[in-house]
């Protein structure tokens, strides 16, 4: 019984030597990274767009007016960022007191390859009409309070799948994009609808972020998120929103929205929801 052992260690003794020399022979294969994390989404460029300018002053108060306000913010707004989020670049469609044409404004985004878009203004009230002794006449209403946050409506489809069409190709390639493009391929609808329902919800959500942080954290009055056919909205083929920081026409929001305070305020509200928007996108 033991020769029988001995005989069957000694035959299989070579067997696991060349089983071991060959093994060590193997090529081993590197584990391939994992591609996801460098395919997320980044958050790289932000657009920041002062309101009105030159002789569209925009709204006016009792001693200010909208252009001046939007420019004080968007500055304020655009150091902030670079403070907090130092990888992320700052891109101004105004810099100055002179206007920019509304088409301008998105074409500056665009080129910029913006991944965000806000544009910055100040809400006011028509004009009412009161009879007072007896007779009609116009009366300011000072009554609108606090924020007003917009996103695009989906009424300027046609407009933004355009914008979208163009900033998919580079300045050299839109022109034959736009040509080429055919309505009734199913490919290029998919595509585009695609394109127009991801920047859509995250209009929509940053739109949220923001007014929370207005309402939460600075206890502002806020009218909502609401959608409207801004042109410099649905001309950007990015998540876009437009931020109406406050009734320029009524005495307590004028003097806040002139106030370092109050515009310091309106800033870091911002500033936080893109830090929330940023972490929950990528």
């Amino acid at each position: 019984m033991k020769n029988r052992t001995l005989k069957r260690l000694i035959y299989c003794f070579p067997l696991f030597i060349l089983f071991i020399t060959t093994a060590s022979f193997i090529e081993e294969k590197p584990v391939k990274p994992d591609t996801t994390e460098s395919n997320r989404f980044k958050l790289k460029t932000i657009v920041v767009d002062a309101g009105h300018g030159g002789r569209r002053a925009g709204a006016a108060g009792s001693f200010s007016l909208e252009k001046d306000v939007t420019l004080a913010i968007a500055f304020k707004l655009q150091k902030a960022i670079q403070r907090e989020l130092k990888d992320i670049k700052v891109v101004m469609t105004r810099t100055n007191g002179e206007d920019v044409d509304w088409q301008k404004r998105s074409d500056i985004a665009n080129a910029a390859k913006g991944n965000l878009f806000i544009s910055i203004h100040c809400n006011s009230l028509p004009d009412k009409i009161e009879t007072v002794r007896g007779k009609r006449t116009r009366v300011p209403d000072r009554s609108g309070k606090g924020v007003l946050i917009l996103v695009y409506g989906f009424h300027r489809t046609k407009e933004e799948e355009k914008a979208i069409r163009e900033n998919l190709m580079d300045e050299k390639d839109a022109s034959e994009m736009n040509s080429a493009f055919d309505p009734n391929d199913p490919t290029s609808t998919i595509l585009l609808n695609a394109y127009k329902n991801k920047y859509r919800k995250q209009s929509i959500r940053f739109a949220d972020l923001v007014n929370k942080e207005f309402v939460e954290t600075d206890g502002r009055h806020s009218n909502g998120v609401i959608e409207q056919g801004v042109l410099v909205l649905c001309h950007s083929a990015m998540p876009s929103i437009l931020v109406e920081t406050g009734f320029i026409n009524n005495p307590d929001d004028e003097k806040y929205l002139n106030s370092e305070e109050g515009q310091e305020e309106i800033v870091n509200s911002i500033v936080r929801a893109i830090i929330k928007y940023r972490k929950e996108n990528e």
